[in-house]
Parts: structure tokens; sequence; C-alpha cells
């Protein structure tokens, strides 16, 4: 009898908990728009902070996405908005990959992967590896120093920059009497370099000159991400590291590289995501784009192709251009979903 009663009170407990359970997830959802809106009372001025940046959104980067329907119109007329222009369907998409202009753009896709390439073999790593040199300085006014050093090159201009490579890179004049630049100099001396041309102007400097000039542009900038990531980590865990006996190259091995591995893999993914995403400024002052030096089987990417193609007149080449700069986007949001789950499986971090 004791037992059956027992058993009653157990029934009766579990019971009266799913009740509960039940009204608290009914009071939650009823209540759920009167909560949000205490948040926003309660921490207003930090939302009113985000409206700057999604009016950006909407007007930078979601608006244009109405333009993308030129890819699929004949957007010769421009008097007509792009919903009443005549559809053409994949007409400009078979004309890039299987038409009259197939040769140049799959020679610029070509390209951007193969600098994007190596821009992930040598610009991910080295920014780390720099972080991890000033996080060994243990002089703070002398880090700082340093620091501010490997960030100026980010702040100067473009056009600065490709200057300072032009100069470097020419090949001089005989008739005025004027030297070649330094860089071409040395090129010279040790046999690599014929002087027919400006160094940049030659194709297979094109792609060293410019991965080793956006390296140390970007290098310094990009190590402010992981020595913070350094910075967060405990102190406790490298003195444990050095009462068990380990040495600096251990340390870094087992506990700041670990330390900072969700850091990697989101900075990895975002990087693989913009792997052929490269900006046209530099290179087009780098390079005229008009085919009079023969860089272009090196330089011209698919931004510069469709930078060249949306300032063309002739018909169709605008749609081209639009189409290729979709095509790059969807090969982008690929890119970044798969590394995104690979990273989830591997590492569990992920972006989403």
């Amino acid at each position: 009898m004791k037992r059956m009663v027992d058993v009653v009170k157990t029934d009766t407990l579990t019971i009266n908990e799913e009740r509960s359970k039940e009204e608290i997830v009914e009071e939650l959802e009823r209540t759920k728009w009167k909560r949000v809106g205490k948040t926003l009372a309660k921490d207003w001025r930090l939302y009113a902070l985000l409206i700057p940046l999604l009016v950006f959104l909407i007007l930078l980067k979601y608006r244009p996405i109405y333009g993308v329907l030129q890819a699929f119109k004949n957007a010769d007329n421009i008097a007509l908005s792009v919903m009443d222009q005549n559809w053409y369907g994949l007409r400009f998409a078979k004309l890039l990959l299987n038409g009259d202009y197939a040769g140049d753009f799959f020679q610029a896709f070509r390209n951007t992967f193969v600098n994007s390439a190596y821009g992930l073999c040598f610009g991910f790593p080295l920014p780390i590896f720099l972080a991890l040199l000033f996080s060994e300085v243990k002089n703070k006014k002398y880090r700082s120093v340093l620091q501010v050093c490997s960030y100026l090159p980010k702040f100067i201009s473009t056009v600065v920059i490709t200057t300072i490579i032009f100069r470097w890179s020419y090949q001089g004049n005989k008739t005025l009497d004027v030297a070649p630049g330094l860089l071409a100099n040395i090129f010279l001396k040790l046999g690599w370099y014929d002087g027919s041309t400006d160094l940049i102007n030659t194709a297979r400097f094109f792609r060293p000159i410019y991965q080793v000039s956006d390296v140390w542009e970007s290098c310094g900038y990009g190590s402010i991400v992981y020595f913070a990531a350094i910075i967060a980590i405990s102190p406790a865990n490298y003195e444990a590291a050095k009462i068990d006996g380990a040495s600096k190259l251990q340390e870094i091995k087992y506990v700041t590289l670990p330390g900072m591995a969700p850091t990697l893999s989101i900075m990895l993914i975002t990087r693989i995501g913009s792997i052929l995403n490269i900006g046209y400024e530099k290179i087009i002052l780098l390079w005229n784009g008009n085919g009079e030096n023969n860089t272009r089987d090196t330089a011209d990417v698919i931004s510069t192709f469709v930078y060249r193609f949306r300032n063309s007149t002739a018909a169709g080449m605008r749609q081209a251009a639009v189409a290729a700069d979709l095509f790059n986007s969807f090969i982008a949001m690929f890119l970044v979903l798969g590394a995104n789950a690979i990273s989830r499986r591997v590492s569990d971090t992920a972006l989403f």
C-alpha cells in the first residue's frame, strides 16, 4: 500500500512539473515582444548606433542587388528601367563561359585565383608570425613603436605605393641619363632582367612584385587581431608550461597556437571567402589594361575585367561584366559555406 502511494505521489509531481513547464513556455511566448521592447528601451543608445550601419548596408550593399538583373536583360537602352528591358536569360553568361568573351574571362578568372592563392599562402601566415614576434617583446614602449611602424603602410595611399613601385622598377633612360630604379638595377646586375621594359611591365615579375607589396602593405595591420588573441590567453597557461619544462617553441606550439585557434579559424574562413575578391584599384594603377604591354596574361583579374567591360560602349559587354561579377560572387559564397562547414566539423568553430 505504501509503495502504491509513493508511485501516485511521484506521478502527481511529474504531471505538475510538466504542467508548470508548459505554463512557463506559454508565458514566455506570450510576453516575447514585451520583453524585446523592454530590452530595446533599456539599451536604446546601443541600438541607435546601429542605424547608420543599417542605412549603409541598405543603400550600398542591398540596393545595388537590383542592378544584378542587367546580367539577364538587354540593358543597351538606358532610357528604359531594368524592369522594362527585354529578358535575355543566360545569354550573356553563355558568352562568358563559351562565347566571344570566354578567353578573356577564363584568363581573368585564372589570374584571380592564382594571385589570391599566393596571397593566402604568404599573406595569411605572415601576420600571425609577426604577432608572435610582438608578443615576445617585453618592453612595451619599444613594442609600441614597432607596431606603429608596421601599421603605417596600411595608411599610405595606393597611388603613393604604386608610384614607389614604378620608381623602383623603372628601366632607366640612357638618352636622358636617368639611372634604372633600385629594384630594376639589382635585377639587371643579377642577370634576371634585360632592361627592355620597366620591371613592372614584364609579365613574369608582375605577380611577385604585386604580392610582396601587398604583404608589406597589410601584414602589420593584419597582425592586430592575432596579437589581441595572444594577449587574451591566460598567463597561468604559460606558467604551467614553464613548470613542466616547456621551451619557448613548445609554449607557442602547445599554448599560444591552441589559444588562438578560434580566431585563426574565423579569419581563415573570411580570407577564403574573399579569395576571388581582388580590388581593381592597385592593379589598374600598375597596369593600364589596354594591352600595350605584355603583362595582361598575369595582371588581368575579374575586377579589372569587369571594370574594362563596364566602361565599354560595345553592345553586350556591360551585361557580360555584370554576369562575370555575379559568377564571382556565387563562387565566393560557396567557398565561404564550404570553409565554414569544414571548420565546424574539424574544430567546432564557425561563423554560422
